[in-house]
């Protein structure tokens, strides 16, 4: 029946018949859905299900359906969306399967998207929604088919976080096509699409009444912030998601709604969770969030008011536990952020006023609170802030804390082991094995990998007798875990024993254990930890997420912690004293090889620091020569043209004389003295002219070969500090030798024009004389005449001042030569002294390698001896690999929260 109807839809059958059957096949197939979504008394099989697989058994069926869908016609197209909409939920895979192996089935349903009529553009979102669920073929299709492009002008169109339903739809959607999806979301980012996500979360001042529409549609965006920055995805992209989301300001409008009034409780814990995962691994969006402060007078950092809410007892524990995992997404690979939250504990920067309340006061608080609760958080969180960082575990050390009035203070550990030790004493609002259990996570992850600390937590005489006491204790069920725990803490104090405490050095603490608790008993109760049920929970995701506060036990990175220390502890118990020494003997071994290896790898990245360095300056002289050369060209090309200059005036001066002599006679025989004499001024004051030019062109030469001179003198002066320079020093040097010989010449050329200019001089001075002559027996007829010999004679005199100038230029010139041959004097023995140098250095490279290929042999023999010795070794690419392995995915987690 179906089949028929689907028949005459696509035989092109009139327009009524043809909607009549759509929609008759629509209210077939929806009544069997209806019964099945309404719950009615079902048969063996519902009926739903049963009209699916009846309908996709032949697979024809689906496809003339996609033929259906892409009809333009309303009373067609939406009774097919429809219908397949429905299929998909009952069987999705199967028909999911169907659409990705028929032509150009996805693409199809596409266009769904486009239709003008909103109607079947929505429940085309509707349709795509099922077809993308769980199938990352059909995602990817669809994210290519420009299915981000066409949802975000959905939610733009619409109104953003204050559309309705459909703006819900879209949000779901992009989730399915982004969760899980590696490849989709690299091309959501590489695609700008995460620029178009702030303007979701503009929220203005007034925020009262919202509706439910807009708590949900800003609770999916939010969910799907963390989907391109969840901790499992991997850690380059969730890195460069960070990345871009701080760059195009999201970052910074999230932490706005952080720090706004009147937001929803729970909008501000999605807000918190996803601006730690936005953080998280992230060291430029930690100094940011850093950076953040609150609205209030005065300003406080955001850390601090989210520090208050978590151990405030009255706030709702959902939104605590975001905080704690803000605050642990802050602090992840942050050392910078670790040692700003310690520095507020030590005396030297507390606050002495009291005017503000800082981290370190508000976690210390927490920590010794009457709350059970805030005694585990503020011991977690602290937790964080000595993660894998000695340098502040030593440093937490110092700080000092006042218990009561007339009381010397105590030290922090202290004061957490007198905690623990009262244990029940204390009447606490909630689980008193919470408060215990926050207590001795804390005190492991401090003493791990920290030996001052294992001493300063020995040297109290109390401290191992209650740990004894409560592992060897036959307690309840709850106890278990904190029996567990006190294991672990002793496993970690002989572990990381210096033995600097003689009453308390590692085999008299392991004979302890014989006598009081056995060895089974104690690899038992430490085995306690990793077999509790909340133990399994925290260790799937760093995000703390529990029903109850009850349920809240274990932290996420205390169980990467107990899973590294469990089999080194359990080794450690059974190891005899013989072997802990030579054990120890080894590691002094390997301690002292290593740091020869290190000091030959200082050694050698000095000298490379040293040969970059030369290279660079060789670079600089190296430039330094192609700009005197340049220079020189351009001297050369000058003094080429004063040449050409000179010529033209030699053959000017001739023609000028011959013209002067003859007119000097026409001049007696005619009487026409003053146009003549008004001729020979005008000579005159063109020689005057062209003489300056010259005399310009001398100075302007004689400038560029002090210039010359003095770069010289610089890159002499640069090869004398460059002393450990290489082969390359060398040969700069010939060429330095050769130019100056270069240089040497032509001021030897210059030299011999300033001699010809001279001569010219000379020449000019016998001109003028018989200009003197010419303009003597014209003196008698003309009274201006004596005025333009007074200017004559002046000029005469400036000429002769300016030769005299020429030649103590030229004396000056031949001294600099003098002090240049003496320069390339020096430079050939700096010269032979480099040569030296490097003979030495080869041979320091030599021995450097020779030792360093010793220590190889000795390290492999020394870690042959240590597996023999039944301790295990790992190689250093083995662990560089591994190192890089938690790296990236440390990475990958921070990038996601």
């Amino acid at each position: 029946m179906t089949g028929g109807m689907l028949y005459v839809l696509l035989n092109h059958s009139p327009r009524n018949t043809a909607w009549r059957s759509a929609y008759r096949l629509w209210n077939i197939s929806s009544t069997f859905f209806r019964q099945t979504e309404e719950n009615l008394p079902k048969q063996v099989d519902d009926l739903g299900s049963q009209f699916t697989e009846i309908f996709i058994k032949q697979q024809e069926n689906v496809t003339l359906l996609l033929t259906l869908v892409e009809e333009f016609d309303f009373h067609v197209r939406w009774p097919g969306v429809k219908l397949l909409t429905s299929l998909l939920k009952q069987q999705g895979p199967q028909v999911q399967q169907i659409i990705l192996v028929s032509p150009m089935g996805v693409s199809r349903l596409m266009d769904l998207l486009a239709d003008s009529r909103e109607v079947i553009r929505n429940d085309g979102v509707l349709l795509l929604q099922q077809l993308t669920k769980s199938n990352a073929a059909i995602q990817k299709i669809v994210a290519f088919e420009n299915a981000f492009e066409r949802l975000l002008d959905i939610i733009t169109e619409e109104g953003n976080s204050d559309g309705g339903i459909v703006v819900e739809d879209c949000l779901l959607l992009l989730q399915n096509l982004l969760k899980n999806n590696n490849s989709n979301q690299n091309f959501f980012k590489e695609g700008s699409y995460i620029q178009r996500m702030k303007p979701w979360f503009e929220v203005g001042d007034d925020n009262c009444g919202w509706s439910a529409q807009k708590v949900t549609n800003l609770h999916l965006m939010l969910q799907l912030v963390r989907v391109l920055v969840s901790p499992t995805n991997p850690p380059g992209a969730t890195s460069s998601c960070q990345k871009a989301m701080f760059h195009c300001g999201l970052l910074q409008q999230l932490c706005m709604i952080l720090m706004a009034t009147g937001v929803p409780a729970d909008i501000l814990t999605e807000t918190i969770n996803t601006v730690s995962e936005v953080i998280r691994g992230c060291q430029m969006n930690q100094d940011y969030f850093a950076s953040v402060n609150a609205p209030s007078n005065p300003p406080r950092p955001a850390i601090v008011v989210l520090l208050m809410s978590m151990v405030n007892e009255r706030q709702p524990f959902v939104l605590r536990c975001a905080v704690l995992y803000c605050f642990q997404c802050f602090l992840y690979k942050n050392q910078k952020g670790q040692g700003e939250i310690v520095s507020t504990l030590l005396p030297s920067t507390i606050d002495a006023t009291g005017n503000s309340v800082s981290a370190g006061q508000l976690l210390c608080g927490g920590l010794f609170s009457t709350d059970s609760l805030s005694n585990w958080c503020a011991a977690v969180a602290l937790a964080h802030a000595l993660q894998e960082n000695a340098t502040l575990k030593e440093q937490l050390l110092r700080v000092q804390l006042a218990t009561s009035i007339g009381n010397p203070p105590v030290s922090l550990l202290q004061q957490c082991t007198n905690i623990l030790s009262q244990g029940d004493k204390i009447d606490r609002r909630g689980s008193k094995v919470q408060t215990r259990v926050g207590l001795l996570m804390l005190l492991c992850t401090w003493l791990s990998n920290c030996s001052i600390a294992v001493t300063h937590f020995l040297h109290n005489p109390a401290n191992v007798p209650f740990l004894t006491g409560q592992i060897a204790e036959n307690l309840g069920e709850e106890e278990q875990l904190v029996q567990g725990l006190c294991a672990l803490l002793l496993g970690i104090s002989i572990y990381y024993n210096d033995n600097s405490l003689e009453n308390y050095r590692k085999e008299k603490l392991k004979q302890l254990i014989e006598k009081r608790i056995g060895r089974e008993n104690f690899i038992e109760k430490l085995g306690f930890i990793s077999k509790h049920e909340l133990y399994s929970r925290a260790a799937q995701k760093p995000q703390p997420s529990f029903s109850s506060p009850d349920h809240m036990m274990f932290d996420h990175e205390f169980t990467k912690l107990v899973k590294e220390l469990e089999g080194v502890i359990s080794k450690a118990i059974y190891k005899s004293s013989e072997e802990d020494k030579k054990e120890e003997e080894v590691k002094k071994t390997l301690e002292q090889h290593d740091n020869i290896v290190t000091h030959y790898k200082k050694v050698i990245r000095e000298q490379d620091q040293e040969l970059e360095e030369l290279k660079q300056r060789i670079n600089t002289l190296t430039s330094q020569n192609e700009q005197l050369q340049a220079t020189v060209t351009q001297q050369v090309s000058q003094i080429q043209q004063h040449k050409d200059q000179y010529n033209l005036l030699k053959v000017q001066l001739g023609k000028d004389t011959q013209h002067h002599n003859s007119h000097s006679d026409t001049f007696q025989m005619n009487g026409i003295q003053t146009e003549e004499v008004s001729k020979l001024k005008e000579e005159l004051e063109e020689w005057k002219n062209k003489h300056e030019l010259l005399q310009g062109q001398l100075w302007e030469k004689d400038s560029v070969i002090e210039k010359l001179k003095s770069s010289q003198l610089e890159m002499g002066t640069t090869e004398q500090s460059s002393q450990t320079s290489r082969s390359g020093g060398l040969e700069h040097n010939n060429e330095l030798q050769k130019e100056l010989e270069m240089l040497r010449s032509q001021i030897q050329l210059q030299s011999a024009e300033i001699s010809k200019l001279q001569i010219e001089n000379q020449k000019l001075q016998v001109m003028s004389t018989t200009a003197d002559h010419v303009l003597g027996d014209s003196s008698a007829r003309a009274a201006n005449n004596s005025e333009l010999e007074g200017q004559l004679e002046q000029e005469i005199k400036e000429l002769k001042s300016e030769v005299k100038v020429l030649s103590e230029e030229k004396e000056s010139l031949k001294q600099h030569l003098d002090s240049s041959s003496s320069t390339v004097a020096i430079l050939q023995d700096e010269k032979s002294k480099l040569q030296q140098e490097v003979a030495e250095s080869k041979k320091e490279q030599d021995d450097l390698l020779v030792l360093l290929a010793d220590q190889d042999q000795k390290l492999s023999a020394l870690k042959m001896k240590l597996k023999d010795l039944g301790v295990p070794v790992e190689d250093e690419d083995d662990i560089e690999s591994g190192d890089q392995g938690d790296e990236d995915e440390d990475g990958d987690e921070e990038e996601q929260d």
